[in-house]
């Protein structure tokens, strides 16, 4: 089960990159006239997740076949609750596992902590625990602390999926099955 999740993450994680990617293609061609100069980082400033959020929610729509405003305005905040309950149940884990914290060179994890680093992108900010994890790792904390705020940390993050499950079954719970099953390969439910 834990891979499926795993899996459905990457996948939903997988997709924002594509879709940043093709934002910033757009970016790309119409940002700079075509010169060329800089490359194709000068559109990622502009980068505005509330406007990809937004892009996200519309394929969903579309994907569930709501065409009704009326039908979409009733399950849009059912879905949002879904999203939002993933990406915090992915913590900051995926930030982690992506390289979003920069450990070399940084006093103690300092400088990443300090940067953003792991806090921003797909993953959301991290919970307390988490943070309060990884500053215990990067200090060089005894075992038996570590083991306390592991536990602490798996509590959370137990917590954070209890959530995400009953935000499913509220979505479910409205529905259709040709719906459900959309929604299931969209990763919003499982």
């Amino acid at each position: 089960m834990k891979i499926n999740q795993l899996l459905a993450v990457c996948g939903l994680t997988a997709a924002l990159f594509l879709a940043a990617g093709k934002v910033q293609a757009q970016n790309d061609t119409g940002g700079n006239g075509g010169n060329g100069g800089g490359g194709g980082r000068q559109g990622r400033g502009n980068f505005d997740p509330a406007q990809m959020q937004q892009r996200m929610l519309e394929r969903v729509q579309t994907e569930l076949g709501l065409t009704n405003e009326t039908d979409w305005s009733a399950i849009q905040p059912l879905v949002q609750k879904v999203m939002d309950a993933r990406r915090d149940a992915a913590g900051a884990g995926m930030g982690r596992m992506f390289g979003g914290r920069n450990r070399g060179g940084n006093n103690g994890g300092q400088a990443g902590a300090q940067s953003g680093g792991g806090r921003g992108g797909f993953g959301g900010t991290p919970s307390p625990e988490a943070e309060a994890l990884q500053k215990a790792i990067d200090d060089n904390a005894p075992k038996a602390q570590i083991k306390d705020l592991l536990a602490k940390y798996r509590a959370s993050q137990k917590a954070r999926q209890a959530k995400l499950v009953a935000a499913q079954g509220d979505l479910r719970k409205v529905l259709t099955v040709k719906q459900e099953a959309s929604a299931t390969l969209l990763g919003l439910l499982e």
